[in-house]
C-alpha cells in the first residue's frame, strides 16, 4: 500500500484543492478504517450516515492499496458519477497515475451484429416515427464512439425499446462465433477492465458474473485484491434476482417465429421446419391454457407447491421441453451455415436450459446444494416461470485469505444491530461499525406521527391522511415527497390530492409514479422547485434533492413487504420450521431499513431542514415499535399537530 497520511491528506489536501469540500472527523475514520480492512485482507462493514462522505473516504485508500480493486455502485447512475467526477477528480488531487475502468452489462453497449442487422435490413420494421428518428441518433452515435455505452447517447432515452434491437442478451450473443467480434464494445470494456487498478461495476453486474461462473465457468470481471460495496444494503435483495432467473413462454414463442424465418430462408430443404415449429407453438397455448386457473388467484401467481392442476401441467411441460429439444437438435445440425441460425439456435438453446433447470432443479441443484424457490405469474400475453435461491449466502465467498471485502451504506443496521443484514449474506466473521450523519437532524428536522389518523386498515384512512397533509403543503416552502408503499396507493393519493388541491386553490404540481418515466419525473420536480412527487418502491432510496428541492417527506405506512411474494413467502416458512420468529427476524428489518431510506430523503445537506411525517401510528403504539424509529436519525419528534404545523415558523 502506498504511504499516505490519510487525515492530512483530507485536512490539508483535500480541502485545498476542492470547492466547497467540508471536513468531517466521520469521513477521515471511516477511510482510516477501510484503509486497515485493506491492508488486513478483512471484511468490513461500515454504516455512514448520510452527509459522511463515504465515496471519497472508500476511493482514497482504493487508490493508494496498489492492489487491483472492484467499486461496485447501486445503480448505473451513481457507476457514471463515481467514474466520471469523482475518480478523476480525487486522481487529481492524489497526483496519482491510477487507471480507473468502467463496466457495465452487455445491454449497456451498442452490439455491431444487431446494430447493423437493424440498419443494414431494408425490410426492418419500426414501430413509431419516433423509433425511426431515434434510430438515425443511434446511427450518428455509432460512427462517433469509442465505447458503445449508450449512456453516452443522450438523445435517446435509455428506456428507450430501440435499444432492444441494437444491443444484446446473454440469450442472442454470438460470442467468439460473431463476426464482428473484434470490434465488440463489451469486449474492449472486459479487456480495459483486465488492465486497470480500479474497475468501477454495479452490483447487477457483480452477481450476474457470479451466476456465469457458476454456470459455464465465464468470468466477466477480473480478479481483485479489494472488493467494495456502496449502496451495500442492497445486496441481497439484487444477488436473489439475479442468482435465479426468469423465462416467459412469450420468449420461446418470439424465437420460434424467428426460426421458421431463417430456416425458410436459408434451409428450406433441410427438414420439415414448420412442423417442428408448431408442435412447440401448439404445446406453448396448452400449457398457457392449463395454467389458466392462476389468473384468478391473489397477485396472478402461484408458487410451485400450489400450482392449480399441477400433474397436469408438469406434464405438459415435459412435452414442451421435448417438442423444443427435437427442434434445437434438428436445428443444431444446420446452425453453421449461416450465422443468423447460430443467434436463434443459441437463444431456443439457453431457453431450453433455463425451463430444464426450473423443471428439474434436483438435477442441478445436488452439487451446490441449494435450494430454490420456483412459482408461476399469469400476465395479459404471457406466461411467466422463476426461479430465485432461498438463500444467498453460500453464493458470494467473501471469506479468502487474499482479499478484502468493504460494505457499506448509510442503512445496514437495524436498532444499531447489524445482525440482519449479517445473517443475510452470511458475513458473522464481519467487523461492523457506524459512523452517525455529521447532519444536526434535532435542530434542522421535525419527525410527526399524527396521533388523530384511524388505522391505516380503517377505509377513511387515505381521506384523513390528505386532510392532515394538506396544511403542511401550505406551509412548506420547497417540494413534497410523499412515498407509498404500493402503486395503486399512489393513484388513490393522486386523486385524492386533486381534489383537495382544487376545493383549498393550491396550484402546485402533482406528479404521479407511472404517469412518466422516473428520470422524467425526477427532472419536471426538480424545475417545478414546489411539486408533489408521489411514488412508490423506486422512490424510497437513490433521488437526491437537496436544500427547498425537498422540505416535506409524508410516508403513507410502514414499508412492510407484501406476505404474498414468492421468495419472502418461503424464506418466512423456513424461518417458522426452524422454530424461528420471521416477523422479529425477517420483517421487521427490512421495514426498518426501508423506512430509514425513505426518511433519508428529507436531509441531504448540513443546510437542509425539514419536516417527515409518518401517518401510521404503529411506528410508536407497537411493542416492535422502536425497533424501527430508534433506527431513524435523531429527529425532533412530536405528536402534536400544531407543533409539527409551527415548524416553519419557527
Amino acid at each position: 500500500m502506498l504511504s499516505l497520511n490519510v487525515t492530512d491528506f483530507f485536512k490539508k489536501d483535500l480541502a485545498g484543492s476542492l470547492p466547497g469540500y467540508t471536513l468531517r472527523q466521520s469521513q477521515i475514520e471511516l477511510s482510516l478504517a477501510i484503509e486497515q480492512a485493506i491492508a488486513d485482507k478483512s471484511i468490513l462493514i461500515a454504516e455512514a450516515g448520510t452527509g459522511t462522505g463515504k465515496t471519497l473516504a472508500y476511493l482514497v485508500p482504493a487508490f493508494t492499496s496498489m492492489g487491483k480493486v472492484i467499486v461496485s455502485t447501486g445503480t448505473r447512475v451513481l457507476q457514471d458519477q463515481l467514474f466520471r467526477k469523482d475518480a478523476p477528480m480525487l486522481k487529481k488531487a492524489l497526483g496519482l497515475p491510477v487507471r480507473v475502468a468502467l463496466l457495465k452489462g452487455r445491454a449497456n453497449y451498442l452490439c455491431h451484429f444487431h446494430y447493423h442487422r437493424v440498419v443494414d435490413d431494408e425490410f426492418t420494421q419500426l414501430n413509431s416515427q419516433q423509433e425511426a428518428k431515434q434510430l438515425k441518433e443511434i446511427q450518428m452515435f455509432f460512427q462517433r464512439t469509442k465505447t458503445g455505452d449508450k449512456a453516452d447517447c443522450a438523445s435517446v432515452p435509455e428506456s428507450s425499446p430501440i435499444w432492444s434491437r441494437v444491443t444484446s442478451t446473454k440469450e442472442n450473443c454470438l460470442n467468439k462465433d460473431c463476426p464482428y467480434v473484434e470490434d465488440c464494445f463489451v469486449a474492449k470494456a472486459r479487456a480495459a477492465a483486465k488492465e486497470a487498478d480500479v474497475v468501477v461495476v454495479n452490483h447487477a453486474l457483480f452477481f450476474a458474473d457470479i451466476a456465469l461462473r457458476k454456470e459455464a465457468d465465464i468470468d466477466l470481471l477480473p480478479v481483485a485484491d479489494t472488493i467494495i460495496f456502496d449502496e451495500a444494503h442492497q445486496l441481497p435483495d439484487i444477488a436473489t434476482q439475479f442468482l435465479g432467473d426468469t423465462i416467459t413462454l412469450s420468449d420461446v414463442d418470439k424465437v420460434v417465429k424467428e426460426i421458421e424465418i431463417q430456416t425458410n430462408t436459408y434451409v428450406k430443404s433441410a427438414a420439415e421446419w414448420d412442423k417442428l415449429c408448431n408442435v412447440v407453438k401448439h404445446a406453448l397455448l396448452e400449457l398457457r391454457l392449463i395454467a389458466g386457473p392462476i389468473e384468478s388467484m391473489p397477485g396472478k401467481r402461484a408458487v410451485f407447491d400450489h400450482i392449480p392442476n399441477q400433474e397436469k401441467f408438469l406434464a405438459q411441460l415435459d412435452v414442451l421441453l421435448g417438442c423444443m429439444d427435437a427442434l434445437s437438435q434438428r436445428l443444431g445440425v444446420v446452425a453453421d451455415h449461416h450465422i443468423d441460425l447460430q443467434e436463434v439456435y443459441n437463444r431456443l438453446s439457453n431457453y431450453l436450459n433455463q425451463l430444464y433447470q426450473w423443471t428439474y432443479p434436483e438435477r442441478y441443484e445436488e452439487n451446490d446444494k441449494n435450494v430454490y424457490v420456483r412459482w408461476i405469474e399469469f400476465g395479459v400475453h404471457q406466461l411467466r416461470l422463476s426461479r430465485a435461491p432461498l438463500s444467498v449466502q453460500n453464493f458470494v465467498h467473501f471469506k479468502r485469505d487474499d482479499q478484502a471485502w468493504i460494505l457499506t451504506s448509510a442503512t445496514l443496521s437495524v436498532n444499531h444491530q447489524f445482525t440482519h443484514f449479517q445473517a443475510q449474506l452470511g458475513l458473522w466473521e464481519a467487523q461492523c461499525h457506524t459512523w452517525e450523519s455529521p447532519f444536526n437532524y434535532f435542530e434542522k428536522a421535525l419527525m410527526y406521527v399524527p396521533s388523530h389518523l384511524p388505522s391505516v386498515k380503517d377505509a377513511r384512512y387515505e381521506s384523513q391522511f390528505v386532510d392532515m397533509l394538506v396544511p403542511f403543503i401550505q406551509r412548506t416552502p420547497g417540494g413534497v415527497l410523499l412515498l407509498c408503499t404500493t402503486l395503486r396507493a399512489v393513484e388513490i393519493f393522486g386523486d385524492l390530492l386533486r381534489q383537495a388541491f382544487d376545493k383549498a386553490g393550491i396550484t402546485r404540481a402533482i406528479l404521479c409514479q407511472g404517469s412518466a418515466s422516473p428520470r422524467a419525473l425526477v427532472d419536471r420536480f426538480r424545475q417545478e422547485k414546489n411539486a408533489v412527487l408521489i411514488g412508490s418502491a423506486s422512490f424510497w432510496e437513490g433521488s437526491d434533492f437537496p436544500g427547498d428541492l425537498l422540505t416535506l417527506v409524508a410516508i403513507d405506512k410502514l414499508p412492510f413487504a407484501p406476505p404474498d411474494d414468492p421468495i419472502l413467502e418461503a424464506r418466512i416458512e423456513a424461518c417458522r420450521e426452524r422454530g424461528g420468529n420471521p416477523f422479529v427476524e425477517i420483517q421487521i428489518p427490512m421495514a426498518a431499513i426501508s423506512l430509514k431510506q425513505g426518511a433519508g430523503r428529507l436531509i441531504r445537506t448540513e443546510n437542509d431542514m425539514g419536516v417527515l411525517i409518518v401517518g401510521d401510528e404503529r411506528l410508536v403504539s407497537q411493542r416492535y415499535s422502536p425497533m424501527l424509529w430508534r433506527s431513524l436519525p435523531n429527529f425532533f419528534r412530536t405528536r402534536d399537530l400544531q407543533v409539527a404545523l409551527s415548524f416553519w415558523g419557527n
